[in-house]
């Protein structure tokens, strides 16, 4: 394996940018020895879907001819990255985790990782996923091409899904940053259980071009990173207007925390009961402690709650009908029983059984959803709550065991899901450990308020180490 000072393999985007502007690591250097510990590591946690190492090693010579001449291209010219599995690489595999495209190849780079690119940002690796990205629904953390993802801090407890591997590679320090998609939950259930600061973007902010669709009117791709400030970064590399996307809001993304509002004159919204009835008892303290902290920043969580509505039954319909039109000709050509978990292939077959009018109500419900989100947002710039309520499971549990339900109202629970289904975006934010493993926030707020939430971020990460705590390797 390639060496490195090994504070480099934890080190934030912007640490590693100054470290490349003042010649003390090359860009070679860095994309040799995060992609030979990639390949040495990943496979320790089920991460890897394919080593990129010689592909980034030939661009990385390039960025140091161009850093050498101060040719400045920004902060992401000569990272090391990974990318989720189901986003495409030009003339290479992409197999979105699923045993009947473990053959795939197309013949066009996503937009993302066009984008990325043409910052001097390097591939140095597909990162490995839940086949399918869970469409169909799933029952197995070993419902992967690749195995259960593995979670760096304990590897007998899940990586989550679906962004598995590219949680896993940044927990465990095999790549600076890593793209990750979301339907409902892709992006932060990995991102909570692994220690990962993750930004879930507004709904069209993000181009999908390139990418596996599952639910077109709910996909998103956003960064999975070391810090909410990487997150600025990547977002504004790889946001923008697309027609190539249908779904494109054709809106630009630009880090500018120096402008952001005071956080004085923000007012967060918050369920207590998610924090004192509904999550584990062992993680309740460290929420309790992530909540004293963003108080003293001026931002003491006021009771509100979300609009009454079945979202797991909504976003379960829409991408049920949504997923088995992706994958029709998977399911026509019985191919689909290749599938690692049986339950994916009836659902997915179970999703075309969906009628048209059940397909249409969800739809309606979605648009009441979001009205109710207007009418919270006229009081409350951000909400808060658990990004996850336990901590990560066995690999040996299956993921739809029965907890047990606490005699509490609900709360916000159903967050992540009514986020997706409102568009919105959210951002993970590490807040502690219970039992040994990973706990964190979410904070959501209204379309295209990132800068606001990740100003919130930055400021909770100037308070708190939790981002920087490493798993033991």
């Amino acid at each position: 394996m390639a060496t490195l000072d090994p504070e480099l393999y934890f080190a934030t985007v912007a640490e590693l940018h100054q470290k490349l502007i003042a010649r003390q690591v090359s860009a070679v250097e860095l994309a040799r020895a995060f992609g030979a510990r990639l390949q040495a590591l990943g496979p320790t946690y089920n991460a890897l879907a394919l080593p990129l190492t010689a592909r980034a090693v030939k661009q990385a010579k390039a960025v140091d001819g161009d850093l050498k001449r101060e040719r400045w291209r920004g902060p992401l010219q000569g990272i090391p990255f990974g990318a989720k599995d189901l986003l495409s690489v030009k003339g290479l595999v992409t197999t979105w985790g699923a045993r009947p495209y473990a053959e795939q190849v197309f013949q066009e780079d996503a937009t993302v990782i066009q984008k990325l690119e043409k910052t001097g940002a390097l591939l140095i690796g597909k990162l490995a996923m839940v086949e399918l990205a869970g469409g169909g629904g799933y029952r197995l953390a070993g419902a992967s091409l690749f195995g259960p993802g593995l979670n760096p801090w304990d590897r007998t407890r899940w990586s989550g899904g679906s962004s598995s591997g590219a949680a896993s590679a940044v927990a465990a320090g095999l790549a600076p940053f890593a793209l990750g998609s979301e339907t409902s939950g892709s992006i932060l259930t990995p991102a909570a259980f692994c220690n990962v600061t993750a930004l879930r973007p507004t709904y069209g902010l993000v181009s999908r071009h390139g990418a596996m669709p599952l639910a077109w009117t709910l996909d998103k791709i956003g960064p999975m990173c070391r810090s909410a400030q990487d997150c600025g970064l990547v977002l504004a590399a790889i946001a923008g207007g697309d027609r190539n996307d249908p779904g494109s809001a054709g809106k630009s993304f630009y880090y500018t925390p120096e402008y952001a509002r005071p956080l004085a004159d923000l007012k967060m919204g918050y369920a207590a009961t998610d924090f004192s009835d509904w999550a584990q008892p062992e993680a309740r303290s460290a929420f309790a402690e992530a909540l004293a902290v963003l108080g003293q920043m001026g931002l003491p969580p006021r009771e509100t709650a979300l609009p009454d509505f079945p979202f797991g039954a909504i976003i379960g319909a829409i991408i049920g009908v949504e997923g088995a039109a992706s994958f029709e000709k998977l399911v026509s050509s019985g191919r689909v029983d290749q599938l690692a978990d049986p339950r994916q292939a009836a659902g997915l077959r179970a999703g075309a059984e969906i009628p048209a009018m059940l397909y249409l109500k969800a739809m309606q419900a979605r648009a009441l959803v979001q009205e109710g989100f207007r009418r919270i947002f006229a009081d409350y710039d951000v909400l808060v709550a658990p990004a996850r309520l336990t901590i990560a499971p066995k690999i040996s549990e299956p993921l739809d065991a029965e907890s047990p339900k606490p005699a509490a109202k609900v709360g916000m629970t159903g967050l992540i899901q009514a986020g997706n289904l409102a568009g919105l975006p959210a951002l993970c934010l590490p807040c502690g450990f219970a039992a040994g493993m990973p706990v964190a926030l979410q904070l959501v707020g209204n379309p295209f308020s990132e800068n606001t939430l990740l100003a919130i971020g930055r400021e909770f990460q100037k308070r708190t180490d939790w981002h920087r705590r490493r798993p033991p390797l």
